[in-house]
């Protein structure tokens, strides 16, 4: 039976835009252009220790402890090349303010194989969109550089909500903004807690993108599991 969908919410860091390359390669090249060398399997490994440290004593962008998440993301930029061995302070503020504004733009992003296609395909057919995203307030304008942003009706980051994926209010807010029930909408997204199960327990539809051989969570039946995003209006149909 064809799903009576009015509204499709789309995850989008590794579901319709992914880093050109890994973080860690990024952040050793603004480091060569201050003459520092350090390692970029070494700021990856940091980045990882840093971010899961800073996201674990300041959810979502430390929305309510006073923090904005410009300055949420320049502590853990600095704390990355601290724990790689980097201590200068004036250099520590300039890579972190310089990397801040570089990951809004273009040149750290790539739109996946795919999305741009099934997002027009999706518009000609008449689906209402939008994006909820566990992003700072720079999504807007990454989806804009990348030429993504003219397929939505709204953008809602997890900083404009004050809630991240998987609390069920981020989506609920996303079917008042798209005015639909749950039942007539489906969220898109690539990880199975924050997105395939958080949007079904508010009773929205939902679509798990997964490449072949990927972690098979058994609750996921094949019909809802999207090999590419090319897949996505046959599943519909």
């Amino acid at each position: 039976a064809m799903l009576r969908l009015r509204l499709l919410t789309w995850d989008v860091k590794d579901t319709l835009l992914r880093l050109r390359r890994p973080v860690g390669e990024s952040y050793a090249a603004e480091a060569r252009a201050h003459g520092v060398r350090v390692q970029p399997e070494a700021l990856s490994r940091a980045f990882r220790e840093a971010y899961g440290a800073q996201n674990r004593q300041f959810p979502n962008y430390g929305q309510g402890q006073g923090l904005s998440s410009q300055q949420w993301w320049v502590d853990v930029v600095k704390q990355t090349f601290r724990l790689s061995g980097v201590h200068e302070e004036g250099i520590l503020t300039l890579m972190a303010e310089k990397l801040y504004r570089d990951f809004c733009s273009a040149c750290n992003w790539e739109v996946l194989p795919g999305a741009g296609e099934t997002l027009s395909r999706c518009h000609q057919h008449g689906f209402h969109m939008g994006v909820v995203s566990n992003f700072d307030n720079r999504l807007e304008n990454v989806l804009s550089q990348c030429n993504l942003r003219h397929h939505f009706e709204f953008v809602l980051t997890s900083e404009d909500a004050g809630f991240a994926k998987p609390d069920g209010r981020i989506f609920e807010k996303a079917l008042r903004l798209g005015g639909v029930p749950p039942e007539q909408a489906a969220h898109i997204g690539d990880d199975y807690a924050r997105d395939y199960r958080a949007a079904r327990a508010v009773g929205m539809h939902s679509f798990l993108l997964r490449a072949a051989g990927q972690g098979e969570e058994p609750e996921v039946p094949p019909e809802h599991v999207l090999p590419t995003l090319s897949h996505l209006l046959a599943r519909i149909e």
